[in-house]
């Protein structure tokens, strides 16, 4: 009979103890940084990012393809939205484009050498102002 008293009371020791440590624990001071995420959810977003154009000058569509009517162009550095992106042509030709709005509102073939897509538009102003150096 002595037995099971002490094997309870002593389970009741060992709990009063882990839980002790644990009220301790979520008390102390971490010294963690919250981190607070951006204000909307990337798959709500309404754009797929921001581009800053890389080229001296390219044309911006109508639609996307290369022999459509040219609406205007963006010079080196221009910050746009990117709406779209559209990948078109055949299976050994593909042509990837985006659809952007700065100035106005088009199609840009997407080329590494023409545009660069960031997620944040802080992202694409920062590179931005490093390509006008």
């Amino acid at each position: 009979m002595n037995a099971s008293i002490f094997h309870s009371q002593g389970w009741g020791f060992v709990l009063i103890i882990c839980m002790a440590i644990f009220v301790y624990a979520c008390a102390k001071e971490s010294g963690e940084i919250m981190i607070i995420p951006p204000p909307t959810h990337p798959l709500s977003r309404s754009v797929v990012g921001y581009g800053v154009i890389k080229a001296s000058f390219t044309r911006v569509m109508h639609s996307p393809e290369p022999a459509g009517v040219s609406l205007g162009y963006l010079r080196r550095g221009a910050v746009v939205r990117v709406l779209e992106r559209r990948s078109l042509g055949s299976p050994g030709r593909r042509e990837s484009w985006v659809l952007v709005e700065g100035n106005f509102r088009g199609w840009l073939q997407e080329d590494e050498q023409v545009i660069d897509i960031y997620d944040l538009e802080a992202q694409a102003g920062t590179a931005a102002s490093i390509i006008t150096r």
